[in-house]
């Protein structure tokens, strides 16, 4: 009884740490795709915990030097409160369990289906501009695509 207990405390303590906590995605502004789901995201953050920051915005290494521009061109990064970075499919995670929809991504973090996920999460993120073109008929932002997320977020890129 006192282990039940135990791993009850231990989940909702995580649970808490979860949506009390702040994270900053480093997403592609130029990328219609990518802006589109920061934007869905930006939507459903109604705890306002989520932060948005464009990589190419030009004080990205003033602001986060920690962020490497051609790796965050590659594949998207995530920053947590305590600065660990978080990276793809694991920042996808994040990001949705932050705004209550974590059963959406569910299945890409189970550990059978985790690899495969991530694999073809790196061929979804060389291919997005193709991949845009095709779902949205848009395929780059030349500068960087019109952001419609809240003025209150500290990281829309327009620092």
């Amino acid at each position: 009884m006192i282990e039940l207990i135990s791993n009850a405390v231990t989940s909702y303590t995580i649970f808490l740490r979860l949506i009390m906590s702040q994270f900053t995605i480093f997403f592609d502004g130029r990328c219609p795709l990518c802006v589109n789901e920061m934007q869905h995201l930006d939507k459903l953050d109604r705890a306002n915990k989520l932060h948005f920051f464009d990589i190419h915005n030009e004080r990205l290494h003033e602001l986060h030097p920690e962020i490497e521009f051609d790796k965050a061109n590659r594949f998207l990064h995530g920053k947590l409160d305590s600065g660990q970075l978080l990276y793809g499919l694991d920042v996808t995670h994040r990001a949705w369990n932050m705004v209550g929809k974590g059963m959406w991504v569910a299945p890409l973090r189970w550990f059978w289906l985790k690899p495969i996920a991530d694999k073809v999460y790196l061929g979804f993120a060389k291919h997005r501009f193709r991949i845009s073109r095709l779902l949205t008929g848009q395929q780059r932002c030349e500068q960087s695509c019109d952001i419609k997320l809240h003025d209150k977020r500290e990281g829309r890129g327009e620092e």
